[in-house]
């Protein structure tokens, strides 16, 4: 069972261009799609998900295409949205089961089995009981969550999932992911550069609507190892340095500024060499600096 993507492109109302001839090919396991605010996660992620029509192009999962069957699609969808609401009125096991039900699945006892096993999993089982309305903002992630994964679905769409987790959930939540992608494909789209890194073994990076690079994490840091240069530096210099280097990142250490610039070389003998990294490398291509042929997503594509 593969995700894939062709040509894919969305301009809204306002003229906003979202989407941009998007083209991936994403399998089971964990996916990472990692991009700034704005650069068009979420509008990719809602029409994986059948909320929005695509200007042109094609979605197929499997050999079902998305956007001709998207009440086929839904039943074997899991979706946790960036933002969601709930029905403050009832409680979180009367809501999960009412969505089971819409999913198909019809047997009671089965629905039950599946409820309780998911509060058990995300930590809501002791207040299952509880309106939906009284929950804290990191138990309404946790019943998001919850909801996404009934019905055992093909394809799970998560996406920024963790806001309001605390680090136990958040590693909680990870987990589950983690076994659910020994099965199925999921998406994780985050900001997170320490997420996808860590849990993802096949990423795209995304910046104004289009695909910067598609490739494993490991082979994204591998084409900046040797190229990443450390400077400590004063605060007043960095409009300079700006001008100057391919600066990609700064840091805060110990109340000093320190830049880490690309290169093949370093700019002067000032400069440490740097341990590259997937912050480095992503920044490096959402700067604009990846004058890498290495990052070229058909180069990394061909990679896989």
């Amino acid at each position: 069972m593969k995700l894939l993507i062709k040509n894919l492109s969305k301009t809204y109302p306002n003229g906003v261009q979202a989407l941009k001839n998007v083209n991936l090919s994403i399998g089971k396991g964990m996916f990472g799609l990692l991009g700034q605010n704005g650069a068009g996660k979420s509008s990719l992620m809602r029409t994986f998900a059948t909320l929005q029509d695509a200007d042109s192009g094609q979605i197929f999962l499997g050999d079902t295409d998305v956007m001709k069957a998207p009440e086929k699609i839904r039943r074997t969808l899991g979706y946790l949205p960036q933002e969601f609401g709930v029905y403050d009125t009832v409680s979180a096991e009367e809501m999960l089961d009412y969505i089971a039900q819409i999913k198909g699945l019809e047997k009671k006892t089965e629905r039950r089995a599946q409820v309780s096993y998911l509060l058990n999993r995300v930590n809501l089982y002791d207040v299952r009981k509880k309106r939906l309305k009284t929950y804290s903002g990191g138990m309404k992630q946790r019943f998001g969550i919850a909801q996404a994964l009934i019905g055992d679905p093909e394809l799970i769409i998560v996406d920024e999932p963790t806001a309001g987790l605390d680090p136990e959930e958040r590693n909680r939540f990870y987990n589950i992911l983690s076994e659910l992608g020994e099965e199925a494909i999921v998406i994780l789209s985050t900001h997170i550069v320490e997420d996808v890194t860590s849990l993802c073994s096949d990423m795209a990076i995304i910046g104004s609507g289009q695909v910067l690079v598609h490739a494993p994490p490991r082979k994204i840091v591998q084409a900046v190892e040797g190229k990443i240069w450390t400077k400590e530096i004063d605060r007043n210099d960095l409009d300079t340095c700006r001008e100057n280097l391919a600066v990609i990142a700064t840091h805060i250490e110990q109340g000093r500024m320190r830049i880490h610039v690309l290169g093949n070389t370093a700019p002067d003998a000032a400069f440490e060499p740097g341990t590259a990294n997937m912050e480095d490398a992503y920044f490096a291509v959402i700067s604009g600096h990846a004058d890498l042929p290495e990052l070229s997503p058909g180069v990394l594509e061909g990679q896989l």
